[in-house]
């Protein structure tokens, strides 16, 4: 499947899920942009990844009270010392996002709320090397993610501090040499929601 066939059938499942529901339902639409820290939570192929960074913007649509339904796109680079694909080697997953998300007040009135999310992605893994050339490309494919952390209020913006747990396995061929990749780790994150 094509990205731009996911990315199409992720945006009618969502007007599909929009149609369905009561004028009195519609919570509104949001834009979020994360960014943050990525930790893996086991090896790749045998070699510690190191921490990495990354990035993520995503639009979500209330279809119910404390009930959205999200999609984005997501960017995660980790530069370790050694890997597989050599030394000096960049590996970066990219791609889409998207799921649902449910955020509550604490206690009714207050500007403390808390949110989970979890979704699939459709992701792929690059590796670089140190003159930025691909040197491997995985393809997309799915994944999985999920996570937690509070919203804080501030007018129509929201800051959203959170941990997304978010795994992904996919081949890559690096030197006609096929290696499985399994990437899980946690996102260390905060957002920033606006809301219209």
């Amino acid at each position: 499947m094509t990205t731009q066939r996911t990315f199409a059938l992720t945006a009618a499942s969502l007007a599909v899920l929009v149609a369905a529901q009561g004028v009195e339902a519609q919570q509104g639409f949001a834009l979020e942009l994360r960014g943050g820290a990525a930790i893996p939570v086991e090896e790749v192929a045998n070699e510690e990844l190191g921490t990495g960074f990354g990035f993520e913007g995503t639009v979500r649509y209330g279809f119910m009270p404390h009930l959205a339904a999200y999609a984005g796109w997501d960017w995660m680079r980790f530069s370790p010392d050694a890997s597989f694909a050599g030394a000096d080697m960049d590996f970066e997953e990219t791609g889409y996002a998207f799921g649902l998300r449910f955020e509550h007040p604490f206690s009714e009135g207050a500007p403390l709320a808390g949110w989970v999310r979890a979704g699939a992605t459709y992701d792929h893994l690059e590796i670089e090397n140190a003159d930025g050339d691909i040197v491997g490309d995985s393809g997309h494919g799915f994944g999985y993610e999920a996570g937690a952390g509070v919203a804080v209020e501030l007018g129509r913006l929201h800051l959203t501090p959170g941990v997304r747990y978010r795994a992904l396995s996919r081949d890559i061929e690096v030197a006609a040499v096929t290696t499985e990749v399994d990437l899980r780790y946690l996102a260390l994150e905060m957002g920033f929601v606006f809301t219209f």
